[in-house]
């Protein structure tokens, strides 16, 4: 049986010879029925402050679920990104590979085309050596021949005519 203020205030008891003072059992019946309100208030509080608490953890509980859900997506999105900038620095390592592959290709067909032109050149300094060689030996020729035929006319020469030429003129 479950007992309300209201019903222990109109609790009313048989009154036998020599039974209790009427007047302290309505006095401790009233204070029962009062401790017995404060009770219930305190009781009915009490409840509310559960109910709300329930609901708090209900909430915090999809709070941590929704928290708990966003870190394994953070998670998983973190290693996608991750995934992928992987995979666009291999990429650029491999665009950088390839390029400077093409850069040293290049710069051998540059080297191999500045060692033919030196090849080339050292070529024509060589003939242009040997022209003025030759040159030189045909004008070193030229010279002797000229020296030659010039003692050649000095010897010929009549005796009196070089004289002639060295006295004064008669």
């Amino acid at each position: 049986m479950h007992l309300t203020p209201l019903d222990i205030q109109q609790m009313v008891f048989q009154t036998k010879l020599r039974g209790y003072d009427r007047e302290e059992v309505s006095r401790f019946l009233e204070e029962v029925a009062q401790t017995v309100e404060a009770l219930n208030r305190d009781n009915a509080q009490l409840r509310e402050r559960v109910a709300a608490a329930e609901q708090q953890v209900s909430e915090l509980k999809r709070t941590e679920t929704t928290l708990s859900n966003t870190l394994v997506a953070a998670q998983s999105l973190a290693e996608d990104v991750k995934r992928s900038a992987q995979r666009e620095a291999e990429l650029v390592i491999k665009e950088a590979e390839f390029k400077a592959g093409e850069v040293i290709r290049q710069a051998r067909l540059d080297l191999a085309d500045t060692q033919r032109d030196l090849s080339q050149l050292q070529k024509q300094r060589f003939l242009m050596l040997e022209r003025i060689r030759a040159t030189l030996h045909t004008f070193e020729r030229m010279l002797d021949v000229e020296a030659a035929e010039a003692y050649q006319d000095h010897a010929s020469m009549p005796e009196e005519k070089m004289e002639g030429e060295s006295s004064p003129a008669r």
